[in-house]
């Protein structure tokens, strides 16, 4: 059992908060519809990826097992079978999908347009990850744009399932915020490709140390203007009734900081969830950010 959960990955459902983004941001956390609705709708993805997570594994079995790390993944170590894997990444679709249907019991909205949306959404999140782990992950650049338009399908879903109209701001921000930390996963594996003289992926080679950091800088910098934007944006302004939100931007320049300097000093970036799992200061900077930003919109307004 426990090598079952270690494929499924239920750790990495943390990516998947991102789907209660449109909640966070639109304002309506104290909403219990909403928040419903969300929690649905991220247990729906959490479903839709740890399939994912199963099908990548059955494929990258045999150069996983070359992996100094991902040797131990249950899969390429043989404590469960290809089958068993196959059959797993079956059950969790189909659990994504059984999970999604239950929000047409919300009435939300004035029809269900929006549910079957939403399950269109995840669907296609689940097309694209299956075509990208099969053939799109071997091209560099192509991989890392892929990756963070999932999450751009994450709070597209969120939305639709609290019926949240997206702020361009917030997609453009979450695709290059999901950009700077997909290149700085890269980085981690350009150092050991240097270090043994094996790339852990096939498109690692087409990769090096001065474009990752050029990368990195770039999406950093216009993830930054992107939120400076959100916060004085006027329809922002109108829609959350305050002004004050620019005063959050303070987090996250030193979110983007933090982060570079475990990339880039620390070398140790090879994981976001895990770098969000054990680094405290992480930790603190987005909780600050979390609470000064909830008590800008819910109570200084």
């Amino acid at each position: 059992m426990r090598d079952i959960i270690k494929l499924i990955r239920p750790k990495q459902w943390l990516k998947n908060i991102f789907v209660l983004v449109p909640i966070f941001f639109g304002g309506s956390l104290c909403d219990k519809s909403d928040m419903i609705t969300g929690l649905i709708t991220f247990l729906s993805f959490s479903f839709a990826s740890s399939s994912i997570y199963c099908f990548n594994d059955i494929l990258d079995k045999e150069v996983d097992s070359k992996h100094p790390v991902k040797r131990l993944r249950p899969i390429a170590s043989g404590s469960v079978s290809v089958a068993k894997g196959y059959m797993l990444m079956i059950i969790m679709i189909i659990l994504s999908i059984v999970s999604s249907l239950s929000l047409f019991q919300f009435n939300a909205y004035e029809n269900s347009y929006n549910c079957w949306l939403v399950i269109a959404v995840i669907l296609s999140y689940w097309v694209l990850n299956i075509f990208y782990c099969a053939k799109f992950k071997q091209y560099a650049i192509v991989d890392v744009c892929i990756i963070a338009f999932g999450f751009v399908l994450r709070i597209l879903a969120g939305g639709l399932a609290a019926n949240i109209v997206l702020s361009h701001w917030i997609v453009l921000m979450t695709f290059l915020l999901t950009l700077f930390l997909s290149f700085a996963k890269r980085r981690d594996d350009v150092i050991m490709m240097n270090e043994t003289g094996e790339a852990p992926r096939k498109n690692t080679i087409r990769y090096n140390i001065t474009f990752i950091n050029q990368a990195i800088t770039i999406t950093a910098s216009v993830t930054l203007v992107c939120y400076i934007m959100y916060t004085v944006s006027p329809e922002v302004i109108a829609q959350l009734h305050t002004r004050y939100l620019y005063l959050t931007s303070v987090f996250v320049i030193l979110g983007l900081l933090r982060y570079i300097q475990i990339t880039v000093v620390d070398k140790r970036s090879g994981d976001p969830t895990k770098v969000m799992l054990r680094d405290r200061f992480t930790q603190l900077i987005v909780l600050l950010w979390a609470l000064s930003f909830m008590f800008i919109i819910y109570i200084l307004k």
